[in-house]
């Protein structure tokens, strides 16, 4: 059923023959490249294979969300089987030309982040990563046009440290030619942010045409100097401007990436009213997020046991937060940017589940998931029509917009 390869040092399968010198599977293999040819305009480079179905369904789209059938496992021999459980078989996808490059999975250690720009938004979430990053984080440098912005925050967070010990990211300015010496770039500027007043809009898209102008000069950075590790879009709308991310690097970035930090803030408020209100508590064990960060968002109440009518009312609560938020007098960017931003990237950066938007057919789509050495893995569960329709809907909405606006083909 497959071919097995050796390349270098690194053992291969897949099902149809990419012309390698075949081999034979060796017994003790701890880790496997499964290789395989989808379009490379609306598929990844690479992924985590996760299930079995994996291997058969070569095509991306809103579809992966969901469990397939467990038919395919008996199609799959056993030792492989265990190694995809483990997490241990990277999908390399050969319509890259750079394909070759992918067969490595690198260990989880500490990473360097850069950040760009130290408004509300981006100290707060410099804060964040500051205090909790001790142990996913080696260095934080940050970046600004103004110097006085630099240095204040160099200061500050260079004087923020645990009585006795020196357990907390080191904090240094850089210049902009050296944004991109890092493995996280972190997003963060932003321009034409609604004043306290304007509710009756849609504030993240009006950010979006300003935004995406901030956002080009980056990404044509980013691919001038060949960037390999992740750049994470925070700024507001984050699914449409990792799309513009993706097509003003012409190519040289990947779908995987870039990951949008947007949606980690709409799980908090829906656990918020689910504290708050007792009809929807179910939210805090069996509940998931789904999709934009604003409107078009997907609450489910649970997926275990899905209420279509509860549901919807705790995702229009936590669309409407942030306006609880502006009737106060004061704009709602903390929650943001500790929630969808350093408490986001912190679990990225640890390989666990935490919510932001990735690569899915053409989409940036928001859902849990969690980034490996074998690659980015975005949860499959069980799901009933409903709650699926709902999903579906939003990708659909996403596409359309992202296609208006951005044109990515």
């Amino acid at each position: 059923m497959f071919n097995y390869y050796k390349y270098k040092d690194k053992y291969m399968f897949s099902a149809q023959d990419f012309g390698y010198e075949k081999t034979i599977l060796p017994a003790d293999a701890n880790e496997l490249y499964f290789l395989y040819k989808s379009d490379r305009n609306s598929s990844k480079r690479t992924y985590a294979v996760c299930s079995a179905a994996d291997l058969f369904t070569l095509g991306e789209g809103v579809e992966l969300l969901k469990i397939g059938t467990d038919d395919f496992e008996k199609e799959v021999p056993e030792e492989i089987m265990n190694l995809i459980c483990e997490r241990k078989v990277k999908a390399v996808n050969a319509d890259y030309d750079d394909y070759e490059q992918c067969f490595i999975m690198d260990e989880i250690k500490k990473k360097r982040v850069n950040v760009l720009a130290l408004g509300d938004v981006g100290s707060t979430l410099l804060t964040g990563l500051k205090l909790l990053g001790g142990n996913a984080v080696e260095s934080i440098g940050i970046y600004d046009r103004s110097q006085d912005k630099i240095n204040r925050w160099e200061y500050e967070m260079n004087q923020t440290a645990f009585p006795f010990e020196d357990s907390l990211p080191h904090v240094h300015g850089v210049e902009k030619n050296e944004l991109f010496d890092c493995d996280m770039f972190v997003f963060c500027a932003s321009k034409g942010v609604p004043p306290v007043g304007s509710e009756s809009v849609d504030v993240r898209m009006v950010q979006f045409e300003e935004n995406y102008k901030l956002i080009q000069e980056y990404a044509a950075q980013a691919a001038h100097e060949n960037f390999k590790g992740i750049f994470a879009v925070v700024s507001d709308p984050v699914d449409l401007l990792c799309a513009a991310v993706l097509k003003e690097s012409k190519g040289v970035l990947k779908p995987e990436q870039i990951k949008g930090y947007g949606l980690g803030v709409m799980n908090a408020r829906a656990m918020y009213y689910a504290k708050k209100y007792n009809e929807y508590s179910s939210y805090l064990s069996e509940g998931r997020a789904f999709g934009p960060h604003g409107n078009d968002l997907v609450i489910a109440n649970s997926i275990e046991n899905y209420d279509d009518k509860l549901s919807k009312e705790l995702t229009k609560l936590a669309v409407e937060a942030n306006l609880e938020v502006r009737k106060t007098g004061f704009k709602p960017y903390i929650a943001p940017a500790l929630s969808s931003g350093a408490i986001s990237i912190i679990l990225t950066l640890e390989g666990k589940f935490h919510y932001s938007s990735n690569f899915l057919g053409g989409v940036f789509m928001g859902a849990k998931n969690r980034n490996l050495p074998s690659g980015l893995e975005i949860e499959k569960i069980q799901m009933p029509d409903e709650l699926f329709a709902r999903i579906r809907h939003t990708y659909d909405e996403l596409s359309k917009i992202i296609n208006e606006k951005i044109k990515l083909d």
